[in-house]
């Protein structure tokens, strides 16, 4: 197994999103007709640079992981573009996209509804080295042992099945699965959310150590602030199909801006009696995505709402650190002359919207 040297970690745009979007249709009546949309993603822009853990955190429903599955060409996109290393990935034909997905991974949530039950993880790593037709037969299952040894389980467990796993082994299964066409970009949903917190302390180590290893760079998406606290290098913030905060780590933990991301951070469980963080309750449900309020869709919800939080949704705004929140409390609105949209590939500037 060829293993990249990351070296200093570079700032490049692996993977440049703008514009994202993923609306489900409702559908009824006797002709199943479509009688409105579900957003679950409804304008996304962020980019994520070569070698880096970029987190999207938000309340299940959000749109963490269709925003995942929708980049890798899961879910086809409504709308929107995401360039991959220069290539634009929702403009690549069927055969296009299959040339593509060595580079581009997933480790899934439920690690035990990922893995054939009818196949031993041994065969079931190597028959993805031969669909690919790299290697085939013995070489493909000493590749597949390899990986598995990497991953933290014993040579000998490549014969097994997975219902002969804990739910930890059968993650690194399925991250060993990941890596065998030694990806560069691999969105990681809920990787350890199903499993006790001991073990999530050893996987977030694991996928630690081959970043460094392997050279990976990770969406790593999650509903667990304390568990992103630990791998992510940069956060997005996403409430109903948006991001309404991006910063990096050590940032959006010392001083969050947005009111959602204080509510969110305000829950983190204490580790010390000590700690004085207070805790923020937020009032009322989560809007529906297949009907959102107008203005700043957290409006409902805002212990700060002001009266042009109900009619003007805000922009997601960089201040001139390049962190980017979207509310009027701390973007007021008004007349920017440097406001404009950034193009894909481009950094956001300073007082740059990104709409």
């Amino acid at each position: 197994m060829r293993i990249r040297n990351q070296g200093p970690e570079t700032m490049d745009v692996l993977l440049s999103v703008r514009g994202l979007k993923k609306h489900f249709p409702i559908r009824g009546g006797i002709l199943a007709g479509v009688k409105g949309h579900v957003r679950a993603v409804d304008g996304m822009d962020f980019d994520i640079h070569r070698g880096e853990v970029y987190a999207l955190v938000g309340e299940s429903g959000c749109g963490k992981s269709t925003t995942g599955q929708v980049l890798l060409r899961l879910i086809e996109p409504t709308a929107g573009r995401a360039v991959f290393e220069d290539t634009d990935l929702f403009s690549l034909s069927p055969r296009e996209l299959r040339a593509l997905r060595p580079r581009m991974q997933i480790v899934f949530q439920d690690p035990y509804s990922a893995l054939n039950p009818r196949k031993t993880v041994e065969a079931a790593i190597a028959e993805i080295l031969a669909v690919h037709g790299i290697v085939r037969g013995r070489a493909a299952r000493h590749r597949a042992r390899e990986l598995l040894t990497r991953c933290g389980l014993p040579r000998d467990m490549g014969g097994r099945y997975p219902h002969e796993f804990s739910g930890g082994q059968r993650q690194r299964v399925v991250i060993a699965r990941a890596l065998v066409l030694e990806p560069r970009f691999i969105v990681a949903d809920e990787p350890v959310s199903a499993l006790d917190v001991s073990i999530q302390s050893q996987i977030i180590n694991l996928l630690q150590t081959l970043r460094r290893d392997f050279g990976l760079t990770y969406l790593f998406v999650s509903h667990d602030l304390a568990v992103v606290k630990h791998i992510a290098d940069r956060i997005g913030v996403m409430y109903l199909g948006r991001i309404v905060e991006e910063a990096s780590r050590d940032e959006l933990y010392r001083s969050p801006l947005h009111p959602y991301t204080q509510a969110l951070i305000s829950a983190i469980p204490k580790s010390f009696p000590w700690d004085k963080r207070r805790r923020i309750i937020l009032e009322g449900d989560v809007p529906s995505p297949s009907s959102p309020p107008p203005g700043c869709p957290f409006h409902t919800r805002c212990p700060y709402v002001m009266d042009q939080c109900r009619s003007l949704r805000p922009r997601l705004i960089a201040d001139a650190a390049g962190r980017r929140t979207a509310c009027h409390r701390v973007h007021p609105p008004g007349p920017r002359p440097s406001e404009r949209v950034t193009p894909p590939g481009e950094p956001p500037s300073r007082g740059a919207a990104v709409l």
